[in-house]
């Protein structure tokens, strides 16, 4: 059922973190006027790949209940514009290393773990640059499909459903910010 948290947060451009998470990122929106926008890059636990890159456009509201998540660990909201929604494999960014995360690829980063500009600058290129075949919209579709399905052995309807319980596929919770990036000359253009 995450997966429809994840739509209408997608649709919605709000996002959250951890409580340590929207701590980070917040700070990191408050010094952003010396440094430049804030990139989220957004990746699917398990899924290996990253599913998009959105614009940090709002410092970290914490005392807001969107109603959006049904876990307590995910409070509070911040405004996202996104730049890109497409899966580019862990395969084509492997290579990037961040020394602030002991050498370790960006692939292996944990949510909001800084990239230096230099390193965020190639993620964004190649995140820019990749051809791709699938989204994670289409997932949203294949969720919705077993909703309905679900829905209908069970005699309800999606619209009257609400958002409760933890999801049984750990491996398909978004992520917010497996890596934030500062820069301020990252490609604009959609592919």
């Amino acid at each position: 059922k995450q997966w429809y948290q994840r739509r209408v947060a997608i649709t919605a451009g709000i996002w959250t973190s951890t409580e340590h998470g929207n701590k980070r990122l917040n700070e990191a929106w408050n010094d952003s006027n010396k440094k430049g926008p804030i990139y989220l890059v957004y990746s699917v636990n398990g899924s290996g790949h990253f599913c998009g890159v959105a614009e940090m456009n709002s410092g970290v509201d914490t005392n807001i209940c969107t109603g959006v998540w049904s876990q307590d660990k995910w409070k509070g909201k911040f405004d996202v514009k996104w730049v890109y929604v497409k899966d580019v494999p862990n395969n084509q960014l492997r290579h990037i290393k961040l020394e602030n995360n002991d050498n370790k690829p960006v692939t292996n980063s944990r949510d909001t773990q800084e990239v230096p500009r230099d390193k965020g600058m190639q993620l964004m290129r190649i995140i820019h640059d990749y051809k791709h075949s699938t989204s994670i919209f289409d997932d949203f579709g294949h969720y919705e499909k077993r909703q309905d399905e679900d829905n209908a052995r069970k005699g309800s309807d999606r619209k009257t459903w609400t958002n409760s319980g933890d999801s049984k596929d750990s491996d398909a919770h978004v992520r917010a910010s497996d890596a934030h990036v500062r820069a301020s000359d990252v490609p604009k253009t959609k592919n």
